[in-house]
């Protein structure tokens, strides 16, 4: 193994805090990974960690070749993306985290259209609903929904945020049809809840055609973690739920869903539907694959269509 490798390996190490996160991030055999770090330590001279049985912490001398190491790894991985950018088409891996239900039923049409079309490309997708580390975790590709902070990251709005309040028919039907904010929050909602993450605020004009000023504080009966388990609860009566129309497999009327409070505007909160990537450089897989997914979603989103009148309403 090459001493770029190893120190890549190093840092990795470093950077995940653990011999056995950095070693899953290879798929290689733990054992052999710090096999690979004690060669690494005997060809340098130096010792670059002092381990003990359930940590380790950088030597002076490791936390000066940790600093070199990412410089190193940045400029090779410049000289990487300087040299894709000349390439006529994609090739090469392309490594993406995104939310489970974005990749599930936007991403992997693209995926496969898109590997079909560039045989020489290979592509890893990991679904997860919670926020990776992209340069941590090395991926050249993330997609995000709701509202980015700041980072040295660069990012392309795909689509905005359309947000709508929906519940069944069959809701409606038991507790009738709210006109105020104060009676929809009287009813049972259906939140969605993953971690520190829950969506239980709306935010609503006080009257109706007002600007959304006023938060509103949802009652969850039912909190889930899972859209399609959310949308599910939802179509079976359970409760209402603010949703964004990207959450919508099909359009409302094939759902049974309805909507409600249209007179009453609601805020996008600065948020939105991003794609998300290390380096301001593209590669020409990244660009390709950024496109592909525009293309597939349209400009603007498909998804709009799901509620008719979508435009003329929560205005």
């Amino acid at each position: 193994m090459s001493n770029t490798k190893q120190l890549s390996l190093f840092v990795d190490v470093v950077q995940q805090g653990s011999f056995v996160k950095a070693a899953a991030l290879h798929n290689m055999d733990n054992s052999l990974l710090s096999k690979q770090i004690k060669k690494l330590e005997t060809e340098l001279g130096v010792q670059l960690l002092n381990r003990s049985t359930r940590s380790f912490s950088l030597t002076p001398a490791g936390e000066e070749i940790f600093d070199k190491a990412l410089q190193l790894l940045d400029t090779l991985g410049d000289i990487q993306i300087i040299a894709d950018s000349y390439q006529l088409e994609p090739k090469g891996t392309l490594r993406i985290v995104a939310p489970i239900f974005f990749g599930q039923q936007y991403l992997q049409p693209v995926v496969s259209q898109f590997m079909k079309q560039y045989p020489q490309v290979k592509i890893s997708m990991v679904l997860e609903d919670r926020r990776s580390d992209i340069i941590a975790d090395h991926y050249d590709l993330a997609f995000r929904i709701g509202k980015l902070n700041a980072s040295n990251l660069i990012a392309k709005k795909l689509a905005n945020t359309h947000f709508a309040l929906v519940a069944s028919k069959s809701f409606v039907e038991q507790h009738g049809m709210p006109e105020t904010p104060e009676q929809l929050l009287a009813l049972p909602a259906v939140v969605y809840s993953n971690g520190e993450r829950v969506l239980d605020h709306i935010k609503l004009g006080a009257t109706p055609h007002g600007e959304p000023n006023q938060s509103y504080r949802m009652h969850g009966n039912y909190k889930v973690s899972d859209v399609r388990a959310l949308m599910g609860a939802v179509c079976d009566g359970l409760g209402y739920s603010m949703i964004d129309l990207f959450n919508l497999e099909a359009s409302t009327e094939t759902l049974g869903l309805v909507p409600l409070l249209t007179n009453y505007q609601i805020s996008t909160m600065d948020t939105g539907i991003y794609a998300v990537y290390p380096h301001r450089k593209q590669t020409v897989l990244v660009k390709e694959f950024i496109g592909a997914v525009q293309q597939y979603i349209g400009t603007p989103p498909f998804w709009l269509e799901h509620l008719p009148n979508y435009q003329q309403l929560y205005k």
